[in-house]
């Protein structure tokens, strides 16, 4: 019989440190949290002291019975949870229920579900951390507050279902006004200048950018500009003014901390934050990497041995460095990097063994780490300058000498611009060279680009709002709530989230002002340090928030939700169908309601036709909510085409069949559908100019 009793909050996490203590420990899963504020009502008693009111979680009662049995006949029980304030708390509520003094030193906590991170903890257990988990029941309160008294405003004043969140608030924010900026951008002509050059001696052409005059940049506004100097510079001699040689170095990302891991992750990848986030939650249970909620950019001692070790095993001893990087003042350091507990499990040795996903997000970690240790990148630099009578072109050349870590991984970025070697003839300074071709390009600036996920994580981290743990269910929120719909890669505003919006920036300030939002963090991290008290949080926020409220409550009008009318008649009572947003997306619904219930599905329908037959291709939804593509004339019969598809047209607009069992799809054929056509439209162009566009910094 076991004689210590282990708690963690995952049967994965607990499988895994099972096979590690051996038969004198039994350990067990508490399932996430066993105590909990209910759901029904706020249970902040707002009338003595803030005081919260926990319960045991409804469907728990087995589990409790059968953890208060084990630690009855435990000579010690542990609590395992994570090693954050989420995990603190549950471990907190753990010991009340079990009759564990707080006092007791009970508590272990590791960074790396391993043989030498497990056997350390228990080693050396320790007293529950109360300002940790005062700093959790800080948030959490805040949050309950905030959610559970405005989302009734917005039920009654706009429409049942819809919610508000100190963080979410100022999410949907953001994207407003990003969308508010699109909106109002007015774009501006202007003009770039290239000349294509021929250096006689090797014949070799290349590029050279007007810059202006040897004094001065020139910005060219107007084609009538950019015509006299054209004209000027066509009767001009091109003599090479000056050469400058030089190396340039660059260095390697730091490893992962939870932000840029989920920023990463989407960019490489296309894993929504939510997804990677399940993803390394299972990487850590099974003990492959380090605990994956940090803000740290460490890396210990030991794990900087193995990386050497690795590094110079595999690329060669110049190719390792001992790097130390600078984590952000605001960092919890408690953790380590996100970073493999094994280097010795390459992702090649471990990819028949994971499934797909976890193989490619442990091969990003692991590359990501290894890199971050490794030599820098070395270019061979040289920059020209090539007068032309009055005018000065300007033009830059690299050529990597040594890749260093770029051998392994390079960063990812959200414009995605890949930077290739620039290799320039072997000029010398006063020669002339010939022009061959002028390239007048015609450009407007454009508006800040939206949102992705990524930008939005990257955007909240270091605007100070949220910490690594809420990115995730923030965005998973704002999307759920039809706040922000995801299209591509990019979040946009609904009409909705606008509405929304409004009200929260008209009535409630403070809760959507990012530096409000930002300071709350900050004195969160002050309770969790010790220095302040997580009461006196409340006490300043709630009366300000409770005159906002009855405020609201009293000049806030009614607002009534119209929805979209289409062209498509109800095949029923004849009325115009009205687009509507259900659980699982939009739907066609007859506005008759109830006297007709009449409900039609919206097929969009690709701008690509069928490799079969040639009739379009319509997209679809499996039973379990995942697309397909399928031919219009796919019915089933033995006559019908029989296309279907799991993957949408590759770069090249090519669609490619896939087999697909008629169990596996749902194929209900829709009585009338409206289309929504990908736009068709050409890009229009100048015959003596070609239009770009030219991005303004975010």
């Amino acid at each position: 019989m076991a004689e210590y009793l282990v708690i963690v909050e995952s049967p994965a996490k607990a499988n895994t440190i099972k096979k590690i203590l051996g038969s004198k420990y039994k350990v067990e899963a508490s399932m996430g949290h066993i105590r909990d504020l209910p759901k029904s009502q706020l249970s902040i008693d707002l009338e003595n002291d803030f005081e919260p009111k926990y319960i045991n979680i409804r469907g728990k009662a087995e589990l409790i019975k059968k953890l208060k049995t084990e630690a009855k006949s435990a000579k010690k029980v542990y609590l395992a949870t994570d090693p954050d304030r989420e995990g603190e708390a549950i471990a907190w509520h753990l010991a009340y229920i079990l009759g564990i003094d707080e006092n007791e030193e009970c508590r272990i906590a590791f960074n790396e579900i391993t043989p030498s991170g497990i056997k350390s903890a228990i080693k050396s257990p320790r007293k529950l951390n109360k300002d940790l988990i005062d700093a959790q029941q800080a948030r959490r309160a805040l949050d309950r507050i905030v959610g559970y008294q405005i989302s009734p405003l917005l039920w009654k004043k706009v429409k049942k279902g819809l919610s508000a969140g100190r963080v979410q608030s100022v999410a949907v924010r953001m994207i407003c006004d990003r969308e508010e900026e699109i909106e109002k951008f007015n774009p501006e002509e202007y003009w770039t200048l290239d000349v294509n050059l021929k250096d006689k001696k090797s014949k070799k052409t290349f590029d050279s950018k007007f810059y202006g005059t040897p004094e001065e940049k020139v910005e060219i506004k107007t084609e009538s500009e950019m015509k006299e100097i054209e004209a000027y510079i066509e009767k001009q001699e091109y003599i090479i003014s000056g050469i400058k040689k030089g190396e340039k170095k660059r260095n390697p990302a730091p490893p992962f901390t939870t932000s840029t891991l989920q920023q990463e992750a989407s960019r490489k990848l296309g894993f929504p934050i939510k997804r990677t986030m399940a993803i390394a939650q299972t990487l850590y249970e099974n003990g492959l990497i380090t605990y994956m909620r940090t803000d740290s950019t460490r890396v210990s001692e030991e794990a900087r041995a193995m990386i050497k070790e690795q590094v110079e095993k595999t690329y060669g001893v110049e190719y390792y460095e001992n790097r130390y990087y600078k984590t952000k003042k605001e960092a919890q350091d408690a953790h380590e990097a996100i970073r493999p507990t094994h280097f010795e499990k390459t992702p090649e040795e471990l990819k028949d063994s994971i499934p797909p996903e976890q193989y490619k997000l442990y091969k990003l970690i692991y590359d990501r780490l290894l890199a971050s240790q490794m030599a820098s990148a070395i270019y061979d630099t040289m920059a020209v300058d090539i007068t032309a009578g009055k005018y000065l072109f300007k033009t830059n050349g690299s050529k990597i000498r040594f890749a260093g870590f770029m051998t392994l991984y390079v960063e990812g970025n959200d414009e995605e611009l890949e930077e290739r070697d620039v290799i320039l003839p072997e000029l010398e300074e006063g020669q002339k060279v010939t022009l061959e071709e002028t390239n007048p390009l015609q450009h407007f600036t454009e508006p800040p680009a939206r949102y992705t996920e990524a930008s939005l994580v990257k955007a909240l981290e270091e605007k100070d709002i949220g910490r690594p743990s809420t990115y995730a269910p923030t965005i998973t929120t704002i999307i759920d709530r039809r706040y922000v719909e995801r299209q591509k890669k990019l979040l946009i505003p609904t009409e909705l989230g606008k509405i929304v919006n409004t009200i929260m920036t008209d009535y409630f300030k403070d809760i959507v002002n990012v530096e409000f939002t930002a300071s709350l963090e900050q004195q969160l991290d002050e309770v969790a340090e010790g220095s302040t008290f997580w009461k006196d949080i409340l006490r300043m926020f709630y009366p300000p928030f409770a005159e906002n409220l009855k405020d609201a409550e009293v000049k806030m009008d009614k607002i009534v939700l119209k929805d979209e009318v289409t062209d498509i008649p109800c095949d029923k009572c004849g009325r115009m169908m009205a687009i509507k947003i259900g659980k699982y997306g939009k739907f066609m619904a007859c506005p008759g309601f109830p006297e007709c219930r009449n409900i039609m599905p919206i097929i969009e329908k690709l701008d690509v036709k069928c490799p079969n037959c040639g009739g379009d291709i319509l997209i679809r939804k499996s039973k379990r909510g995942k697309r397909y593509f399928i031919c219009e004339n796919n019915n089933n019969t033995p006559e019908g085409c029989n296309f279907i598809a799991w993957n949408g047209p590759d770069k090249n607009g090519v669609i490619k069949p896939a087999e697909i069992s008629r169990e596996e799809i749902e194929d209900k054929p829709a009585k009338k559908t409206t289309t929504k056509k990908k736009s068709t439209a050409k890009k229009t162009t100048k015959k003596t100019t070609k239009k770009t566009t030219k991005k303004k910094s975010e």
